[in-house]
């Protein structure tokens, strides 16, 4: 293995897997450590691996970054320049040295999909400009599949789905109920790995058509929901959530496997690359159980306009009675929504209950300023959602501790003739990854929560209604 100073910065060429590995890593190892240095002795911040998907940044939103947020963050990414010219070129050339397109260096910007991409690149061999090799040996696990996977192409898809859904029923089985962690192994690198080895298996014999390998990943991952439905893993409401992700995933797995199987002589190959990919898998969940990443809070304000005064409104903020059956469609799917509040005492300290379909929210005021602001912790949170299954009830672990309600506020800001602006507020965490992809389904699961108690607020302010 020769590896030359000029592997650091030429674009033009190839590099052998041997240089491409060991630099990567020696180069990784030594960029972490800087960062690690930087954040914890300059900025006094807890660095992590996963920091690198995850900013350890205390603002909830990017535009809301304190001063030191954005100066930690700037001298990061100001450090990170040389390293990311140095993983782009020598991706580039790795990829020209194994035959495969160059825009793929794009993966080399993905969180989790790096990671992958850099194991498939560590060991799929050089390929000889213009030459044709033959297949190479695949050990004992080659000849299992040489008699496992047919040869046919309905044959081939039908074990590639079998054992590609056997590998997903394993690695949710150890993520959610042996580590209790719904991360980036689950929820990224398990959907990107599957699309990826469904193709492998499938075109293990002979290439197959580009259309026919994203058939094979979207089928292999809707079966994948199916039995997780069937087999009572899951509910309907968090499966259907989850399948975007997972869809474009392992449609994203699914065209790189084609590229790969493509490349003519590779049928040796593919043994050690779905090997590796199903041993990073359960890595990768054993390192997020390990060192989880840090959780961060999450924010969602609503507000409304009602033509009645603070002093009116105010009211039917501290409680309120019964709320009519709810009409919106996501509430009747099973997602939990408020049925009345009530609240016992007067001022800080007084305990406010807010009943919901899955149970209780209990609220220790703390803001008491009428008829202003009313503020409050939260203590104890129902289950978001109650599953849609065909079974009497199932209970899958992310309904118990994975979205939390922190803290809430409701203000009240009076306006010209004599009505109020009320601005519902929620501050909340939840323990799923991507953190950005949940916040999208819980914001706006959260923001009808709102929107319910809001609008009952304004009819019963408006109507002149006890509360």
């Amino acid at each position: 293995m020769k590896i030359q100073l000029s592997d650091l910065w030429r674009w033009d060429g190839t590099v052998d897997r041997g240089p491409y590995a060991l630099i990567g890593l020696v180069g990784f190892a030594i960029k972490h450590n800087i960062d690690r240095l930087v954040a914890t002795l300059v900025f006094h911040r807890k660095w992590s691996l996963f920091n690198y998907w995850i900013p350890p940044t205390t603002a909830i939103r990017i535009t809301a970054l304190s001063h030191q947020d954005a100066m930690l963050l700037g001298t990061l990414l100001v450090l990170a320049l040389p390293f990311i010219w140095i993983g782009v070129v020598l991706t580039m050339r790795r990829l020209r040295a194994i035959r495969m397109p160059t825009w793929l260096v794009i993966f080399f910007f993905l969180p989790v999909i790096n990671l992958v991409f850099f194991l498939l690149l560590s060991i799929l061999p050089t390929r000889q400009t213009g030459g044709r090799q033959g297949p190479q040996p695949g050990g004992g696990l080659s000849s299992v599949l040489d008699r496992l996977i047919p040869d046919n192409p309905v044959g081939s898809a039908a074990m590639a789905v079998l054992l590609t859904l056997l590998f997903d029923l394993g690695a949710t089985a150890l993520s959610v109920h042996a580590l209790g962690t719904y991360g980036w192994g689950l929820f990224v690198a398990l959907p990107f790995c599957h699309g990826l080895v469904a193709v492998l298996l499938y075109g293990y014999h002979r290439p197959r058509s580009y259309g026919s390998c994203l058939g094979v990943s979207a089928l292999s991952i809707l079966i994948v929901g199916v039995a997780f439905f069937a087999f009572a893993i899951e509910g309907l409401i968090c499966l259907v959530m989850a399948w975007p992700i997972a869809a474009i995933l392992a449609c994203m797995g699914g065209s790189a496997g084609y590229l790969i199987q493509r490349r003519p002589g590779g049928h040796g190959e593919t043994p050690a690359m779905v090997m590796a990919l199903i041993l990073f898998v359960p890595i990768l969940m054993g390192a997020e159980y390990v060192d989880p990443p840090q959780t961060p809070q999450f924010e969602v304000r609503t507000s409304i306009v009602i033509n009645a005064p603070p002093e009116k409104v105010w009211q039917n903020v501290v409680s309120f009675a019964e709320l009519p059956p709810p009409e919106v469609w996501i509430f009747h799917l099973g997602v939990a929504y408020p049925i009345r509040a009530r609240i016992a005492g007067n001022g800080v300290g007084a305990i406010r209950t807010c009943v919901f379909s899955t149970g209780p929210f209990v609220e220790p005021i703390e803001v008491w300023d009428e008829p202003r602001q009313l503020r409050f912790g939260v203590t104890s949170n129902p289950a978001p959602l109650q599953e849609w299954t065909i079974y009497s009830d199932i209970q899958p672990r992310h309904l118990h501790g994975f979205l939390v309600s922190r803290q809430g506020q409701f203000l009240l800001t009076p306006l010209p003739g004599g009505r109020t602006l009320l601005e519902g507020t929620t501050w909340y965490e939840h323990h799923m990854w991507p953190a950005s992809y949940w916040q999208l389904w819980s914001d706006t699961i959260i923001h009808r929560i709102h929107l319910r108690v809001l609008n009952h607020i304004k009819r019963l302010s408006e109507d002149g209604a006890p509360s």
